[in-house]
């Protein structure tokens, strides 16, 4: 049985170590759909009941917290990636190049 769109991107994210984020972008272009940022992103707001997807490692291509409205309180996104030892100013994750994991990179 082959995993629908979300579940592929589930799996992608529970692959993002800790300390780093990707973007909705990144995980759509590794599934193939490069189009479909939008898609990775209902993903993510439809994940928040799963415990092991850390939907907070995942930003928008230009490093802002910009799914941070569907988590429990308007700042646990940047809390929990803050616990993670990134810094996050104003939604925008600060050195966000040297956190950036890209599964291209990473996984292929």
């Amino acid at each position: 049985m082959s995993l629908s769109f979300f579940e592929q991107v589930y799996e992608v994210v529970k692959l993002i170590p800790e300390g780093r984020v990707t973007s909705y972008g990144a995980i759509a272009k590794y599934l193939g759909s490069g189009q479909s940022a939008r898609m990775v992103g209902w993903a993510m707001n439809a994940s928040h009941t799963l415990p092991d997807v850390p939907a907070h490692r995942v930003v928008n291509r230009n490093g802002l917290l910009s799914g941070k409205m569907h988590f429990s309180s308007p700042t646990a996104m940047q809390e929990a990636l803050e616990a993670e030892g990134i810094q996050v100013v104003d939604d925008q994750i600060q050195g966000f190049k040297s956190v950036f994991w890209d599964p291209m990179e990473e996984l292929m």
